[in-house]
């Protein structure tokens, strides 16, 4: 079984090949590399009131700690995507987790600002593992066993975020705030190891060069636009500043989609993401990305909030981080579920599904958020919707796009939903802010913001099910089976 591929694999990597692990090994494997990726986003929400005190410096510089991250996650996933599939998924895995390592350990020495932003934004460089676990899936998972696997992988986003908040906060609540990211240092490098070991290395490889100036344009118009995004509550809407990146990143977005249309190899083939199943499993993800960051961005805010308000419901910062928990646990639970639905009615309908269940959810949190156990309830729901949602974006994408472009695309598919993410917490923020009242020095939000907040959610899971409806029934599949050497092999 040699081709035209082979030639991409060094005789170390040939000789590899004929090892073969089980599926179960490498679904388990990618799924806890996915799962202490998604770590990395709520690592640093415990400590980011004393954030200021902390690095010595003041509250807009702070939230730096968090903003970087995101953007820089948003960037570097379609581009590290695209390496991927030209020059091997494991070998950009395995680059991608030993700079976390390097962004962890420099965070954990750090005591200053700059460098804390430099180690932050190194640890947002590594959350690209995620779209880049799920589209080496696709290369070495029997096809049988692929929807079940996409789908838990999928949920790793949320199952992390869930997962790491209480374990941040308890760290952080007890011990010194360094050991965040010596813990976030361990587990990357125990994450390093079991790649390294049990993931094959796929034959395919996408031919022609590197699109470095397309690379260069996507992250400074992505940059453009969500920049402000994230910063315009607190910047201004209105700001020169503000207009001027939002204005500049659309305009420059144009340009690179032109140039990306002309180009020999492009760093994303934008014809092929303009297919009507691409193109609308994209618009969709925004819509559930901000749905999901609604529950992230809201709900600590009325658990944490002081009772004589009577809007709060007065926890600690510990007990509201395991009252969302099951959010992401959840969302574990579903994935088998959803791949089963996404395998006998199509990713499709597990799309439609999810929409419709995160709007119930949010529509019941309207009229229900009284008690701390209808904070519950209307988290958990929310967690099965986004858990059908999630693992039927990928499934969509995989099968709408050639195994040579896999990678590239779950990577746009990644910064949609970061998109949706960053525009719920800049709207949570500014409805939180904007509606509220002051009890003792103190601005609490008003029962009407977290009302306008849900409904708003409900409304955009609406419009996320009405987008996928546009997504067809049956369209071309392009071959799930992307690295046949592997799969020869092991039938």
């Amino acid at each position: 079984m040699t081709g035209a591929n082979d030639q991409w694999l060094s005789d170390r990597e040939r000789r590899r090949l004929t090892r073969i692990p089980s599926d179960r090994a490498m679904i388990a494997t990618l799924a806890a590399t996915g799962l202490i990726a998604a770590f990395m986003q709520t690592l640093v929400t415990p400590v980011i009131p004393h954030l200021p005190q902390l690095l010595n410096t003041n509250v807009a510089d702070a939230q730096w700690v968090l903003t970087s991250t995101l953007l820089a996650a948003a960037v570097t996933t379609p581009i590290s995507g695209r390496l991927g599939d030209m020059f091997g998924k494991k070998r950009v895995a395995l680059i991608l987790l030993a700079i976390m390592v390097i962004g962890s350990i420099i965070s954990a020495l750090s005591f200053s600002l700059v460098p804390m932003l430099i180690g932050r934004t190194l640890q947002g460089v590594a959350l690209g593992l995620i779209a880049l676990g799920i589209s080496i899936l696709r290369d070495v998972v029997h096809p049988k066993r692929l929807a079940a696997a996409v789908a838990l992988v999928s949920a790793t986003l949320g199952i992390g975020g869930a997962i790491g908040l209480p374990v941040s906060a308890v760290i952080a609540q007890n011990l010194d705030w360094h050991y965040l990211f010596w813990l976030a240092a361990l587990l990357a490098v125990v994450a390093f190891g079991l790649v390294f070991w049990i993931i094959p290395e796929s034959t395919l490889r996408t031919a022609g060069r590197f699109d470095g100036i397309g690379a260069i344009g996507l992250a400074v118009g992505l940059t453009g636009i969500l920049l402000p995004v994230s910063k315009g509550s607190e910047w201004g809407w209105t700001n020169p500043l503000t207009l001027g990146l939002l204005i500049g990143g659309v305009l420059i977005l144009v340009v690179w989609g032109l140039f990306e249309l002309n180009t020999v190899d492009p760093l994303i083939d934008l014809r092929v993401t303009a297919r009507r199943p691409v193109l609308f499993t994209n618009l969709g993800s925004i819509a559930v990305g901000f749905t999901f960051f609604t529950v992230a961005a809201a709900l600590p805010v009325l658990l944490e909030s002081p009772t004589s308000t009577g809007v709060g419901l007065g926890q600690s910062l510990v007990i509201a981080s395991l009252c969302l928990m099951p959010n992401g646990l959840v969302m574990f639970f579903v994935s088998p579920y959803a791949a089963r639905l996404s395998t006998a009615r199509g990713p499709r309908t597990s799309l439609m599904l999810g929409g419709a269940i995160i709007a119930v959810a949010f529509a019941l949190a309207f009229f229900w958020m009284s008690e701390v156990w209808h904070i519950i309830m209307i988290s958990t729901v929310v967690g099965v919707g986004v858990g059908f949602a999630y693992a039927a974006m990928p499934t969509l994408i995989m099968h709408s796009v050639p195994p040579t472009e896999t990678a590239a695309a779950n990577g746009l598919n990644s910064v949609m939903r970061t998109l949706g993410s960053t525009s719920a917490a800049t709207f949570v923020g500014i409805i939180l802010s904007t509606q509220s009242v002051t009890r003792q020095g103190v601005a609490i939000p008003t029962q009407g913001a977290f009302q306008t907040i849900f409904l708003t959610a409900a409304v955009i899971a609406v419009l996320g099910v009405a987008l996928a409806s546009f997504i067809p029934r049956r369209d071309r599949r392009y071959d799930d089976t992307s690295s046949i050497p592997i799969q020869t092999l092991r039938d």
